[in-house]
């Protein structure tokens, strides 16, 4: 059955190559769409720090040791609050930004990542989807498959 209408996103900007298409038909059910639109968020989400010079491996290793050993509760959400005020939030963030005018954007990436770390989704996001449609399943990205030994030809 052809595809009466499409979800398209497609980026070419320097080295960045993002193509992403969805055939909708009549048999496509919404969540599908909502499962494709949420992996075109991470892609564009993933790139536009970046993009902007915010330097997001300063916020991660931050995020990551703040939140250290936290698990999903409201008390974790609490702490996670105290320490995005502390100075050393503060100290991070302007770490990671050259361009002081950046700050407020790297303070939204900081503390959804640290609330993200405690177990929250702070998005709709094809993970939280998966677990709700068993049938719906994250692609894994192209390249290395890992460090699985070749099998070997007897001759």
């Amino acid at each position: 059955m052809e595809a009466e209408e499409y979800v398209d996103f497609m980026v070419k900007y320097k080295d960045w190559i993002a193509l992403k298409r969805m055939g909708i038909r009549e048999t496509t059910k919404p969540e599908e769409i909502v499962f494709h639109l949420a992996g075109i968020r991470r892609v564009i989400d993933n790139k536009s720090y970046g993009l902007l010079g915010i330097k997001t491996q300063v916020l991660d290793a931050y995020a990551n040791a703040a939140t250290a050993g936290l698990r999903k509760n409201a008390n974790s959400l609490a702490t996670v609050a105290q320490k995005f005020g502390e100075s050393d939030a503060k100290g991070a963030i302007d770490q990671a930004c050259d361009n002081k005018n950046l700050k407020p954007l790297a303070e939204i990436y900081l503390l959804s990542k640290m609330v993200t770390n405690t177990g929250y989704d702070t998005s709709i996001n094809q993970e939280a989807m998966s677990k709700i449609w068993k049938e719906l399943k994250v692609k894994k990205p192209r390249g290395r498959l890992g460090s699985k030994a070749k099998p070997t030809v007897d001759a």
